[in-house]
């Protein structure tokens, strides 16, 4: 199947999860990650009606948008961001999905002001604990979205989320339900609940994100197939 029939497929299944946890379709958004996948098939998923497309590397993201890949829909960044970069993604990036460490938030405040925007952003959690992975670990984070709300060139609109890898089905809800609450106190306690958005769920467990209460999901190989790593 092509990109088209699969996003119609996503789509279909994503209204089923959003209605079986009492939501709107409308009210989910689709992000096609499109790491690996060149301008044309960007250009494909846009026209089958993804929300965003989101990329996970700097230089592919700019060597895309060179070509004109994302025309017709928001460009997101979805991968771990490197302070040394910033300068690069804030401005062109809607939405940074991945500001995971106050020092990292400085700097996009930093480049946003440079730049003369207020950059919207998302806190990045790491549910699990992980070493490998970036992101504020639950503990510390209502401190951080507090610190978080000081950058004057920051806009912070929810959080985001990479569980760990679950070999047994539905073996990431558990993180989703926590990353769910964490959500709602810290929207409703320090952000006048303003928090627009909770991204979490990729390709092998977008519908279980859904139940637990996100309303953006990022879905990669379902839409584009398997990526060809060399």
């Amino acid at each position: 199947m092509g990109i088209a029939e699969n996003v119609t497929i996503i789509r279909d299944r994503m209204a089923e999860a959003a209605l079986r946890s009492g939501r709107e379709p409308k009210d989910i958004l689709l992000v096609g990650a499109s790491k690996m996948n060149d301008a044309a098939a960007c250009q494909e998923a846009i026209a089958a009606g993804v929300d965003a497309l989101g990329e996970n590397r700097v230089q592919e993201l700019l060597g895309k948008l060179a070509e004109h890949a994302y025309d017709g829909a928001p460009l997101h960044f979805i991968g771990h961001l490197q302070r040394n970069k910033v300068r690069q993604v804030v401005g062109r990036a809607s939405l940074i999905h991945s500001a995971g460490s106050l020092e990292l938030l400085a700097e996009i405040d930093r480049q946003a002001e440079k730049a003369g925007i207020r950059q919207e952003t998302l806190l990045e959690v790491n549910i699990g604990g992980e070493e490998s992975k970036s992101g504020f670990a639950p503990g510390v984070l209502r401190d951080a979205a507090a610190q978080a709300r000081e950058f004057r060139h920051i806009q912070v609109l929810g959080l985001m989320t990479v569980p760990p890898v679950e070999r047994e089905p539905h073996g990431n809800l558990p993180y989703f339900e926590k990353v769910y609450r964490l959500y709602v106190d810290i929207s409703r306690d320090l952000y006048d609940n303003s928090f627009k958005y909770l991204s979490m769920g990729m390709s092998d467990d977008f519908e279980d994100a859904i139940a637990a209460g996100a309303n953006m999901v990022r879905v990669g190989s379902a839409i584009f197939g398997r990526r060809q790593y060399q």
